[in-house]
């Protein structure tokens, strides 16, 4: 089985963390770093239970030929996000692991490019939760769009 991406630490519960700001779900994502996002280069923007954003700027190490995002990198940036949507929705003690994903490729990131990551829930319930994530350029244009599932443990 895989090892969860993240894991309650702290002593609240789902529905206290509904009420919190936005501001301590961004802080609870920060403080725990995946090492992977970090590597990738990952910058979280904003976090709720009902919304994660994130950029990330396309550098040629992240790249395949010619000079644009590998799609690779670009499943593991959505994959991030919906994770931490699972994750800020987590009720104490829980965690998380990607059962499925799905990736559609709409338009090259070349190298240089910002692009956004704004994920949200399809479904969130007990066992498992469905989160949507849109890729966009700094300009607008879709990048891809993924569709993942979370299993929470």
């Amino acid at each position: 089985m895989a090892l969860p991406w993240f894991v309650i630490i702290d002593g609240s519960d789902r529905s206290s963390r509904k009420g919190s700001g936005n501001m301590d779900m961004l802080s609870r994502i920060i403080r725990q770093p995946l090492p992977f996002a970090e590597l990738l280069g990952i910058e979280f923007v904003s976090a709720a239970t009902d919304r994660i954003v994130a950029r990330l700027i396309v550098r040629s190490d992240l790249c395949t030929h010619p000079a644009v995002l590998h799609g690779g990198a670009i499943m593991a940036f959505a994959d991030t996000l919906g994770a931490a949507g699972t994750f800020v929705n987590l009720p104490e003690g829980a965690g998380t692991t990607t059962i499925e994903s799905k990736t559609n490729f709409v338009a090259p990131a070349p190298v240089g490019t910002e692009i956004t990551g704004e994920a949200v829930p399809i479904h969130r319930g007990r066992r498992t939760m469905i989160w949507q994530t849109r890729i966009t350029s700094s300009e607008g244009r879709l990048i891809a769009l993924v569709t993942q599932t979370q299993l929470v443990l």
